[in-house]
């Protein structure tokens, strides 16, 4: 698909410039119903005069005259452009751009309604939510001070969106792929290989990835099937003590040995989460369970469970806890007051997928920006360009205005759509923190939506559409994930509306149902106003 804004910016900057002498530029419009042409002729006195006569390119551009540029402006509607091969000066080329405006529109093209138009989604993880006795009654959303996104609802359509379908697991990739516009039911194949697949990790036919998270258990002397799970990070692990986690593992023989009977291999990564991939995987009545879902559990009931392969895997995490309780990482950092990461916790299986691609799906190119794998590997898969920030981090201390920056330049320079993805609502919500969540989600306005809209101001950008919304519920009372409708927010900058909406889960509820979510992109999209 040729996109009209690439042209666009060849004619401003790489065709150089408008009217030599016999040189022509021609501007054809195409619809079902009839053609237009014009050109622009250099006259004896130096002027350039704009004709209105059907013109062919074979009427006169001689052998200066370029192939065309076919450029689709809707689906009946093309734009087809002639130039000539010796344009020269500046100068010519702000007049050929001022020229091709005052044609488009003389004939209603809305250029900016096209391929103009610039496409945003900001997902804010988790921050959906259930009401609290805490805070009176309300959500975090309707607690949280975020005027700036209230009054986007006011100008904008509120709704709310299924993006945990019936029979799916309410988890992160399920509502990305549901986003995305892939049916989990067809394309889930389990969140590891997904995650792999941001690291380019290969997951060969006949084996299987699995999440593997740095996890804190309680201190206690109780056999390790009675220990609860404190916290699905390790403690908010630092990378690099992730890293030095995993590599003392596999420094051990026994581990080391255990791992290679079972056909494990580690992918460390400098956060919690690591990638584990395993040959000759039997996921056949396989059954392992989230940890973030699970906190302050006894871990016996929800350890891998199922067949031999699950029994190796327990076999591994208990060998791991053995080794890891007592390693000098995790008595500094008791000593420093934090909890242990004192384990690992194999979950999330899945074999290799294919996703379909974003641009035959949906026309549009562009990238993802977060810090999450997740993220990122349905980023790849799908052929968008997953983009990482310096001091992203994916939790509360961010770096949010690196984001908005990154995502300025991706619809600069990289097409038309963009995600900016913000972690930390999830994140202090699995951690039971109810004051960083808050915190998460005002940054969400003042950091990450204010800033967006002054980018976009200073980048001359005015036309777009933005998406605004959560992934899924993460609550505050279980710490966990829930399949509930989530509210959305459409904000156009060309129409201003009063609706007197504010955006949180009462408002998307009283507001249109899209019941299938994975038409929010092709809602988005969309030029209804």
């Amino acid at each position: 698909m040729l996109i009209l804004s690439n042209y666009i910016h060849l004619i401003i900057t790489d065709f150089t410039a408008l009217v030599n002498k016999n040189s022509y530029i021609f501007i054809e419009i195409f619809t079902k119903t009839f053609l237009y042409s014009s050109y622009v002729q250099k006259q004896g006195n130096g002027h350039s005069a704009l004709h209105d006569d059907v013109l062919s390119p074979a009427a006169g551009g001689g052998e200066n005259m370029a192939l065309p540029c076919v450029c689709p402006l809707s689906k009946n509607k093309s734009l087809i452009l002639f130039f000539s091969r010796n344009f020269h000066g500046f100068s010519k080329r702000v007049l050929a751009w001022r020229l091709f405006c005052s044609i488009m529109e003389r004939h209603e093209v809305s250029m900016l309604g096209g391929d103009f138009m610039k496409y945003i989604l900001v997902i804010g993880d988790g921050m959906a939510d259930n009401p609290l006795d805490c805070l009176g009654g309300k959500t975090p959303l309707e607690y949280a001070s975020i005027p700036l996104i209230d009054e986007l609802a006011a100008k904008g359509r509120v709704g709310s969106a299924q993006t945990i379908p019936a029979g799916q697991p309410a988890g992160s990739d399920t509502a990305f792929l549901t986003i995305f516009g892939c049916d989990p039911a067809t394309y889930n194949k389990g969140r590891a290989p997904l995650e792999a697949a941001a690291s380019g990790i290969v997951i060969a036919p006949g084996s299987a990835a699995y999440r593997c998270n740095m996890v804190a258990l309680e201190d206690t002397d109780l056999p390790f099937s009675e220990k609860r799970i404190l916290s699905h990070s390790g403690g908010d692990v630092e990378g690099d003590a992730s890293i030095a986690l995993v590599t003392a593992l596999f420094a051990d023989e026994r581990f080391c040995q255990m791992a290679t009977e079972a056909g494990l291999t580690m992918y460390p990564a400098p956060s919690f989460r690591h990638i584990a991939v395993q040959t000759g995987a039997d996921l056949t009545k396989f059954n392992a369970f989230p940890p973030h879902d699970h906190l302050d559990e006894v871990i016996g009931p929800i350890l891998p469970k199922g067949n031999a392969t699950a029994d190796a895997l327990r076999g591994l995490m208990e060998l791991a806890h053995e080794i890891l309780d007592q390693h000098p990482v995790n008595i500094a950092r008791r000593a420093a007051g934090k909890l242990p990461a004192n384990g690992i916790w194999l979950w999330a299986e899945g074999v290799a997928t294919q996703l379909p691609q974003f641009t035959e799906t949906f026309g549009k190119s562009g990238g993802v920006i977060s810090a999450v794998p997740l993220c990122h590997g349905i980023a790849a898969l799908t052929g968008l360009v997953p983009i990482s920030v310096e001091g992203a981090t994916g939790k509360l201390h961010t770096n949010y205005e690196g984001k908005v920056e990154a995502a300025i330049w991706s619809l600069r320079e990289n097409g038309d759509f963009v995600t900016i993805h913000v972690e930390a609502p999830d994140e202090c919500t699995h951690n039971g923190d109810l004051e960083g969540k808050l915190q998460a989600i005002e940054w969400l306005d003042s950091r990450v939506m204010a800033h967006l809209l002054n980018g976009l101001k200073q980048a001359e950008i005015t036309d777009y559409r933005i998406l605004f919304m959560s992934d899924h519920k993460t609550l505050m009372a279980t710490r966990g994930h829930d399949g509930e409708p989530v509210p959305f927010l459409l904000y156009d900058s060309r129409v201003t509306g009063n609706s007197g909406q504010t955006y949180c889960e009462a408002d998307g509820a009283r507001g249109e149902y899209l019941a299938d979510g994975t038409k929010l992109l092709t809602m988005l999209f969309s030029d209804e106003r």
